[in-house]
């Protein structure tokens, strides 16, 4: 039976889970109209304030607020960041009403009840609770706009603040993460010469031309994936996305483009990836002088990861046993993170977060037991680090 949770007689962070689901707050980005982060960027200042944080909102882009908090230490201690993201995807893709939380077999349901109102409760809760010890370093959280789109509030925050140490509450199924990959974007456009299709004598098909080069990209890809794997991460992987061309049926298409991704590994970059798609180009034209194709990066996001000696999973892998009993498992994720760009900044970061399921998808849901679990172990490892 699914029943409506009220807001009375809760957990204090599985209430404050649930306030914050009932804000809209869908990225505009990705759904025109959407609320975007203004709402919520209010209600947690409020809530932060009150417990004693001071809040400074920072909103480069109009519309699109993210929430620098801190809770100063009095002086000597490390600093530590607790970054989560404000926004959600869309309304629309959730099976029912996705701004009604509602629980069932140990379940909270909701847009953004995993992916990641449940992260921003833990880590607001468990701050809070940090705070009313003494502490030398300062409790910064970083409530950051636009994470579903292309990270503005997390790039925002880190021209305003740094930290010693960042941990990133992303769900993670209580996991550790400490690497993950990053991408690679890149358009190839292949050039063909137009002409009326009755006329191969005048006309170069892009299309065909094109069909080689995804060729030598497939066999790429395979190489790829048959080399030696990260431990944490696996290896490479590459795949085109689009491939658009040609005007109508009876011309020989004057051009062909193709998008493509590569997601990468730790020491690869856009330029691993522009040196291997320039190879594939150079290795075909060898025997097809006919193939000319224009190469451009559009996009790059770095790789993460963590140091062997790092302070910050060390630490928070000391709470984990004292809360949990057991040391968390260590991985790597697949997907891309805030956690580069705050590593790319000096900032020893990992990623914790609570389990469940349903990110971007029709039902959402976190097991509140995990997110009571991930808020002690936050506030455990808050206390050690700032202390």
């Amino acid at each position: 039976m699914n029943t409506t949770l009220p807001t009375t007689d809760l957990d204090e962070v599985v209430d404050l889970t649930c306030r914050l689901i009932a804000i809209d707050s869908v990225n505009p980005a990705l759904v025109s109209g959407g609320a975007g982060e203004a709402q919520i960027a209010t209600a947690v200042c409020e809530w932060l304030t009150d417990r004693g944080f001071t809040c400074r909102r920072l909103e480069a882009t109009p519309g699109r607020p993210s929430v620098l908090a801190t809770a100063s230490g009095t002086g000597g201690g490390s600093s530590l960041m607790l970054n989560g993201h404000l926004d959600t995807v869309s309304l629309a893709s959730y099976h029912g009403d996705g701004l009604q939380p509602t629980v069932h077999d140990g379940r909270l349901h909701g847009r953004g009840a995993y992916d990641m109102k449940s992260g921003l409760a833990a880590m607001m809760v468990a701050a809070a609770r940090a705070h009313q010890s003494p502490h030398r370093g300062d409790i910064v959280l970083a409530l950051v706009a636009d994470e579903e789109h292309v990270s503005l509030g997390t790039e925002e925050v880190l021209r305003h603040r740094t930290t010693d140490a960042a941990i990133v509450v992303e769900p993670t199924g209580l996991d550790l993460v400490t690497a993950h990959r990053g991408f690679v974007w890149a358009t190839v456009t292949v050039h063909g010469r137009a002409a009326h299709g009755s006329r191969p004598d005048l006309g170069l098909d892009a299309i065909a031309k094109a069909g080689r080069f995804l060729t030598a990209l497939d066999k790429h890809a395979e190489h790829l994936t048959a080399r030696s794997p990260h431990p944490r991460l696996g290896t490479g992987n590459l795949h085109a996305g689009t491939i658009t061309g040609g005007a109508e049926i009876s011309s020989y298409p004057a051009s062909c483009v193709i998008t493509l991704e590569r997601r990468t590994l730790p020491g690869e970059g856009p330029a691993t990836f522009e040196r291997e798609l320039t190879d594939l180009h150079d290795n075909i034209t060898r025997t097809d002088p006919g193939l000319a194709a224009d190469i451009e990066i559009t996009t790059h996001r770095p790789s993460f990861e963590a140091a062997p000696d790092s302070r910050i999973a060390t630490t928070l892998s000391k709470a984990f046993h004292t809360v949990a009993g057991r040391a968390p498992t260590r991985r790597g994720e697949a997907f891309w993170t805030d956690c580069a760009l705050l590593d790319e900044r000096g900032i020893d970061t990992v990623m914790f977060g609570v389990d469940g399921g349903g990110a971007h998808a029709a039902e959402e849901w976190v097991a509140i037991d995990s997110l009571q679990t991930t808020t002690t172990v936050l506030h455990h490892t808050i206390g050690q680090y700032v202390s």
